[in-house]
């Protein structure tokens, strides 16, 4: 599929709608794809004759997100900057949409993980459905929750966003309503029909919007078992100021009462390279306190960081392990969590001390709405 192919538009009088479309690779976002992305974004902001913007993906993933691979096969070959182009241009993506001036209503059919994420939910509205499943699962490969995910993790009732981004515990439909990842949820056997009455109401009003959402939207029961009924043992333990005490403040939960839910949150953190989920916590803790564009940079500091393998090389790692190897046993460098301190954290922080390097040089925006300057 020749690269062009792989960002379609269907256009419908002052509607956009942009369909990711790798469905054999479920809509992973390829460098492609971001320049395309950030190409129609930037033109259909300055087009007037544009007042909507749709985005969906094509089969059974909305997208299953960054194309990680083939950062990794850059990094392989020395070429660490290369990975750092990619990055740089999908955070100021993911910046534009967060700011942006129009309507974005993101359609999240199946998988929306890492920058599926990051494509989705910095825009206004966020309509999942039946089958959606969100992510962030990044510290099982080496990297950190990273496009703008500090920002919007950071802001999810109590520490559940600590649970998610260091855990990656998958959330369904109802979760991410309840959680307010999703602002809305409409059966899948209605999902065309709300794209029909989009198209055909022709309008950039946010509340005239909301409303024919609302029209086919309703709140979704969470399941008996959901990980949302554990939100009070979620903030009693991921409230804790390291990922050491978050450990063993659920295995003293475990002490009183074990079950499948604490055993896999245990698990996960265990499997997770070490550093990454020092980083992480970190980094969601300084999103926290900080507005998106900060965020965006910060986190551009650490991934490249992450990507120029300093202090470990557990993305690399990780992406044999999981992606292509697929043995799924990272040996992770270092192996523990007691291994990492606290000034080898900081380096993730404080930008490269590397010739040619600079911190991401996010675009000047202006005559933003309200709910844009909020994030600001």
């Amino acid at each position: 599929m020749a690269p062009t192919n792989q960002v379609l538009v269907k256009e419908s009088s002052h509607v956009r709608a942009i369909i990711l479309n790798r469905p054999k690779q479920l809509n992973a976002l390829s460098f492609e794809m971001i320049s395309r992305l950030l190409e129609l974004f930037h033109a259909y902001e300055e087009d007037p004759n544009v007042k909507l913007i749709i985005l969906k993906g094509e089969g059974r993933a909305f997208c299953a997100g960054g194309d990680v691979a083939a950062v990794v096969q850059d990094i392989n070959k020395g070429n660490w900057k290369l990975g750092a182009n990619f990055f740089s241009k999908e955070f100021t993506l993911n910046y534009l949409m967060a700011t942006y001036t129009k309507p974005q209503v993101s359609l999240l059919r199946g998988i929306v993980m890492g920058g599926g994420a990051g494509a989705s939910m910095h825009g206004r509205f966020r309509v999942a459905t039946d089958n959606s499943v969100f992510a962030m699962p990044e510290t099982a490969i080496g990297l950190f929750p990273d496009v703008g995910a500090s920002f919007y993790l950071s802001r999810l009732p109590g520490f559940f966003g600590e649970y998610v981004g260091l855990t990656g515990a998958r959330l369904d439909a109802a979760e991410m309503f309840a959680c307010g990842l999703a602002t809305h949820f409409v059966p899948l056997e209605k999902l065309s029909l709300l794209e029909d009455a989009l198209c055909k109401e022709n309008t950039g009003d946010p509340k005239i919007i909301c409303n024919i959402i609302n029209g086919f939207s309703y709140t979704p029961k969470l399941k008996d078992k959901s990980q949302y009924f554990r939100l009070k043992t979620i903030n009693k333990c991921f409230s804790r100021r390291t990922v050491e005490e978050i450990i063993s403040a659920l295995e003293k939960e475990g002490d009183k009462k074990m079950d499948d839910w604490i055993s896999w949150t245990l698990e996960s953190l265990k499997k997770a390279s070490p550093t990454s989920l020092k980083i992480s916590l970190r980094s969601i803790r300084e999103g926290r306190l900080e507005g998106v564009g900060e965020c965006l940079i910060r986190e551009y500091r650490m991934v490249c960081a992450v990507m120029r393998g300093q202090v470990s090389k557990d993305f690399l790692e990780g992406c044999r392990a999981l992606l292509v190897d697929k043995d799924k046993n990272p040996k992770w460098e270092p192996s523990k969590l007691e291994f990492v301190s606290d000034r080898m954290v900081d380096h993730y922080f404080e930008g490269l001390k590397v010739e040619d390097w600079e911190d991401l040089k996010l675009p000047i925006r202006s005559n933003l709405p309200s709910h844009a300057i909020s994030k600001l």
